[in-house]
């Protein structure tokens, strides 16, 4: 099976669709692709390039012509944007989400996964690491692993997790080492839907308060301070620099913020008017972090 996606940010007008599958077929040396997916959706992808250009109606083609096997999509914005695209169109074969079980709130999460699978679309799962970083958790989450029995990985808990799931078709897990490759296949052979028991469910609820406990900015994503008079997407900047310090990881966070958030959507657009303080349920002084969240990811990776 092969599976391949549209390119949605480089399609400027209808025709683009049909030019750049083709252009992947040829590259592929096939004249079909099983699953075609448009690629990292969110809203205004959605809006602005997918119903704009009717595309959907051009892959609905390219599937009756045999060029496409199954239509999907992949997912990169928040729940309301997900439940929108599920919504929109009633031929979707399947999806991709980014899941894992820190994941649970973030973009589609848990109930986006859940809603998906009600719709009847199979639900491809990525990120069930998280880039890595649960392979390789800070020493106080590996201790409480470390402390559980059976004794496994913390790569092979994160994914026996995502394949608990009855909800989840198929995991997707990057390996870089014929040894990685050969230690999924085994957890794969061990995995099975509602395997984890009440016991070790809690482990992961022990784990997650582990990785709370280890976040130096106590937000909750809850959004009360937005919007920001200065166009500041505050939550996303005070995740973006919680994940650099809790997963010891500043390349990935710092390409995050200068890649994916909009530069004036970044902390570094923040004019210390301080309208954000007092309405934060935590009482993060939002004010005084945005300049260190600049200094820290807006700086440029060696």
């Amino acid at each position: 099976m092969l599976a391949t996606k549209s390119p949605v940010w480089a399609i400027k007008q209808a025709e683009d669709f049909d030019r750049c599958l083709g252009e992947q077929l040829k590259k592929l040396q096939t004249d079909h692709i099983d699953f075609y997916l448009f690629h990292g959706l969110g809203a205004k992808r959605w809006h602005d390039v997918v119903l704009k250009f009717d595309l959907l109606r051009r892959a609905e083609a390219a599937k009756q012509d045999g060029r496409i096997g199954h239509i999907g999509f992949s997912f990169h914005d928040q729940y309301d944007a997900f439940q929108e695209i599920v919504d929109g169109y009633d031929q979707w074969e399947f999806c991709q989400i980014q899941y894992n079980y820190l994941d649970i709130e973030n973009q589609a999460g848990t109930k986006g996964l859940q809603y998906a699978a009600s719709k009847g679309l199979a639900v491809v799962v990525m990120e069930p690491l998280m880039g890595g970083k649960l392979a390789r958790p800070p020493a106080q989450v590996q201790q409480i692993f470390d402390n559980f029995e059976p004794k496994r990985t913390p790569a092979d808990w994160a994914l026996q997790w995502v394949w608990n799931q009855p909800e989840v078709s198929l995991l997707l897990s990057g390996m870089s080492s014929a040894r990685q490759v050969e230690e999924n296949l085994a957890s794969a052979e061990r995995s099975a839907v509602n395997s984890l028991d009440a016991e070790a469910l809690r482990l992961f609820q022990d784990v997650r308060q582990a990785y709370k406990d280890l976040t130096p900015i106590p937000c909750t994503q809850c959004g009360y301070c937005m919007p920001c008079p200065s166009g500041v997407d505050i939550p996303t900047n005070l995740e973006a620099y919680n994940n650099a310090m809790v997963h010891n990881d500043l390349h990935s966070a710092r390409f995050f913020y200068q890649r994916f958030v909009a530069e004036g959507a970044r902390a570094s657009a923040c004019t210390q008017c301080q309208e954000c303080d007092p309405k934060c349920t935590q009482g993060i002084i939002i004010s005084e972090w945005m300049p260190k969240v600049d200094a820290l990811l807006g700086a440029k990776t060696a």
